[in-house]
């Protein structure tokens, strides 16, 4: 799937699939709070767990989201 056809398709979905939409906003926040916690000079031990945390639930949601999106682009192509 090339750059074009996924944010088309990403597009989409976020205006037709409220898990998939729910998805998107979850990683977003992630990003957020990772941003913040990268900021940090002297980040606590717990900072540090929360980000390594929040690196692997980030990259679990963006897994789904892919998932989700070939899923619906099979779906597409065996419409057709």
């Amino acid at each position: 799937m090339d750059i074009t056809t996924a944010d088309s398709l990403k597009e989409q979905l976020m205006t037709t699939d409220p898990a998939f939409r729910d998805l998107v906003r979850e990683h977003g926040r992630y990003e957020e709070r990772l941003s913040e916690l990268s900021a940090l000079a002297f980040p606590s031990d717990e900072e540090q767990l929360e980000e390594t945390t929040l690196k692997k639930k980030k990259l679990a949601i963006k897994d789904q989201i892919y998932s989700l999106m070939n899923e619906h682009e099979k779906r597409v192509s065996t419409e057709h």
